[in-house]
């Protein structure tokens, strides 16, 4: 049974026990935080009562090394970092849920975080975490940067494409609409219930952090710059993120072939699939779950391709995905604790 410690006492953290709950071969054996320290966990989030005993200790590397074999980092940016320069001389593996591990550039990070890099030494040793894409350097690395929600919904369905270079790297527009839950729990005016129910906004327009993440993502796919536009909207409901990417295809490309592309990358994948023809999905759909689904809509004439994802912001865009990781980083069947659907209707 491999010892977990959870750093950080928020939704993320929360997830994190809630599917750890059904891990035969993990136990959390420590939850540190900086607010609640001396509460108990299941009275911050009353669905956890009977599944976790955890008190919150105070967040200093000290309570985990010694304990621990692994340690998930759900920060906010700028605080892994410290954290992960004396966990990972403690033989310690480390899932960060933050940003500060993402983004390979010290100096893109330092633009768009505001902060500058405490571990720019360890951006190169640091493997993004997406399964799909990286599992083999996921199973050798013991430092994975947990993607955000967003880019997660963005670059599933685009990356193979370009990889395989059936779009054009310039003109891709990314739109996503995300529940509530991804502001956190710390509250704000612009979370509170009457700022955000019955309304839909834009925000981050042009400046949101995810959009530097998947642009460096696809352009890593398709072998040089990829040129794009990432606007995020923020939707009345609790969970969830849809995502729809527009794109071109290239000269001479079919666009039958961007379904044979998608259907063969995520043949035998538990977490991805593929709608079939006419399906577009729902975020109802993977309500809970470490599921994407992928629509697709491609039309030869025009030469456009339509691409709408779904997911759970806070499972496979953050606490599921942060376990797939560390399946594979321990050794552990990559989708234990994690097979089952969406919680619908």
């Amino acid at each position: 049974m491999y010892k977990i410690g959870i750093v950080g006492d928020g939704y993320t953290a929360a997830d994190l026990l809630r599917l750890l709950a059904g891990h035969d071969e993990v136990e959390a054996v420590c939850l540190l935080s900086t607010e609640n320290v001396g509460r108990r966990v299941d009275a911050l989030y009353p669905q956890l009562i009977g599944f976790t005993d955890l008190v919150c200790e105070e967040s200093r590397p000290e309570n985990l090394i010694g304990r621990c074999d692994a340690v998930f980092l759900a920060l906010p940016h700028g605080l892994s970092a410290v954290m992960v320069h004396k966990l990972l001389p403690a033989g310690i593996k480390c899932v960060d849920l933050g940003a500060d591990f993402r983004l390979k550039s010290p100096a893109l990070y330092e633009k768009y975080y505001d902060k500058v890099h405490e571990a720019p030494e360890l951006l190169q040793e640091a493997v993004y975490g997406l399964p799909e894409l990286y599992r083999e350097k996921i199973k050798e690395t013991s430092l994975v940067a947990n993607p955000g929600c967003f880019p997660t919904g963005a670059i599933l369905p685009l990356a193979p494409l370009l990889a395989r270079g059936l779009l054009q790297t310039e003109g891709i527009i990314v739109d996503s609409k995300s529940g509530v839950s991804g502001a956190g729990r710390t509250p704000k005016p612009s979370s509170h219930f009457c700022e955000v129910n019955e309304g839909i906004h834009a925000y981050g327009v042009g400046t949101h952090r995810h959009g530097p993440e998947i642009a460096q993502e696809l352009s890593f796919a398709a072998g040089r710059p990829v040129e794009m536009i990432f606007t995020p909207h923020l939707v009345p409901m609790n969970r969830g993120i849809l995502t729809t990417a527009y794109a071109s295809l290239r000269p001479g490309v079919k666009a039958a072939a961007v379904r044979e592309a998608l259907e063969e990358k995520y043949q035998g994948e538990n977490f991805v699939k593929i709608l079939p023809p006419g399906v577009m999905p729902h975020t109802k759909w993977v309500y809970g779950s470490n599921i994407v689904q992928i629509g697709i809509y491609a039309d030869q004439e025009s030469g456009r391709v339509i691409l709408i994802s779904v997911l759970d912001n806070l499972t496979k865009g953050a606490s599921g995905q942060a376990i797939q990781n560390l399946n594979l980083m321990l050794g552990i069947t990559e989708g234990k604790a994690l097979n089952f659907p969406g919680v619908h209707p």
